[in-house]
């Protein structure tokens, strides 16, 4: 059964930190990659980070660069993405994606999705 469950998600004041997780089934997470996209109220969804299965490639859009950290803990099959020095440009629903490809920085190489959870960043 694939199934991933963000968590993590809430309110922080610009400059803080937040850290989200996803938690895999293990089949999810044996997929070749993971990702980590947003979506802002009425704007398209929007990559943010991705990570190969070993974990050693890894992609961040430039928005995020030096402040995001996409790691994972293979023995907890969960994926994380540290968030540091938030911006409310930030806010956003925050979704966990895995896919058959590997390392890919677009929503149409995803085929598994989490629910979501919500990050708000506060000026």
């Amino acid at each position: 059964q694939v199934q991933l469950v963000e968590s993590g998600g809430g309110l922080a004041q610009a400059g803080g930190s937040l850290r989200l997780s996803c938690a895999a089934s293990e089949r999810t997470f044996s997929k070749p990659a993971m990702g980590w996209f947003r979506q802002a109220p009425g704007k398209e969804r929007e990559f943010v980070a991705a990570i190969s299965r070993n974990g050693v490639s890894t992609d961040y859009t430039d928005s995020v660069k030096g402040r995001f950290t996409i790691t994972r803990d293979n023995a907890k099959n969960t994926v994380y993405l540290q968030m540091n020095s938030l911006k409310p440009e930030d806010t956003a629903v925050y979704y966990c994606a895995a896919n058959e490809f590997g390392v890919r920085n677009n929503p149409w190489s995803y085929e598994y999705w989490g629910q979501g959870t919500q990050v708000i960043v506060s000026s």
